[in-house]
């Protein structure tokens, strides 16, 4: 690890500013990617700004004494916190189960709610020095696009770039049409669609999101939703716990109960991790799904109308067929509550 400098920030203001005035610099929340980085000579900062104690972590309704206008998440409230909150587990299971999903109890204890969203690649090339890395090293070339790339993308990859996007509550964050809200150095917010907020590779792979340098998480907004009953995260990978997914799939479905059978499906969301860059909202099953029945054939047509467009590389071309299945799947666990 190299030689930085360390201060501790005592509020959004003093943070954003500290930051803003050193390209090189960098927000400390959880540290659980920042430090790894750190230490495989990943991430090179000069400078550490320390947010740990802003008081940003507060869970409350966006609509003063009522959840059904939606909640507020505090940017610097830990995962578990989030994952086990009440308001959360009744209107948000979706973004319940997805963090739970994700990493070990230990490490969901310290990491943030807006440090998940800025975590990088586990990309095996981008990790390693020694190998070619146009995230790491904008120029170097991408040691993935001809190596081994089981673990890649199958959509919105470019030359430069075939990593994939690896937190699991963004992928419901995703799903559930959630807005990131941010604060400046100038002491200006603004508000941040999640569709927006992460980027594809592009050109620009060392870009991860759209955030300016030095600008803070404050909360992440979830807008009231009416899936809450039929929702399911479902994650694919090589073992049971702490991995990362082959594939994943954030899926709700909304029900039109007007005549009494509820097997129309009024809208659907459905979100896919381990597949591209960023989170992947699979806007062509969900279009498809709108208005028909929840049967199953249904949901196998939505997914082939989602994974016609994939690319598969030399080694991931089954996670063409994987994540037809998978969309097929969470559909169903949605449809049915949660239940096999």
């Amino acid at each position: 690890m190299r030689p930085f400098t360390y201060s501790r920030a005592n509020d959004p203001a003093s943070a954003t500013k500290e930051l803003a005035g050193n390209p090189n610099a960098r927000f400390l929340a959880g540290g659980t990617n920042l430090i790894d980085l750190m230490k495989e000579d990943v991430e090179r900062p000069s400078a550490i700004v320390d947010i740990s104690g802003l008081r940003l972590t507060e869970i409350k309704p966006i609509a003063a004494g009522s959840a059904k206008g939606g909640l507020s998440i505090g940017g610097l409230g830990k995962n578990t916190d989030a994952a086990n909150h009440p308001l959360i587990r009744q209107n948000y299971p979706l973004l319940t189960q997805a963090i739970l999903a994700g990493a070990s109890g230990q490490i969901r204890n310290m990491a943030t709610n807006g440090g998940n969203l800025l975590q990088r690649t586990r990309c095996p090339y981008f990790y390693e020095v020694a190998m070619p890395c146009n995230k790491r090293e904008p120029g170097s070339g991408c040691g993935a696009l001809e190596g081994v790339n089981r673990l890649h993308a199958i959509f919105g990859a470019s030359e430069k770039c075939v990593a994939v996007y690896p937190s699991d509550m963004a992928i419901a964050l995703a799903a559930l049409d959630a807005v990131v809200k941010v604060k400046n150095a100038g002491g200006q917010e603004r508000s941040i669609p999640f569709a927006d907020f992460h980027r594809l590779p592009g050109d620009t792979p060392e870009r991860d999101t759209n955030l300016a340098h030095g600008e803070l998480i404050t909360a992440i907004d979830l807008p009231p939703n009416k899936f809450a009953g039929k929702s399911y995260y479902l994650k694919v990978r090589d073992r049971a716990s702490y991995a990362f997914a082959l594939i994943s799939v954030a899926a709700g479905l909304e029900m039109d109960r007007s005549d009494g059978s509820g097997t129309k499906i009024v809208q659907a969301r459905i979100a896919m991790g381990g597949v591209a860059h960023k989170p992947w909202r699979a806007l062509k099953a969900e279009q498809f799904l709108a208005g028909k029945e929840a049967t199953v054939e249904n949901f196998k047509r939505a997914a082939d109308a989602e994974m016609v467009d994939a690319k598969p590389l030399e080694h991931n071309k089954f996670k063409v067929e994987l994540g037809s299945r998978s969309i097929v799947l969470a559909l169903q666990m949605a449809m049915n509550g949660g239940k096999a």
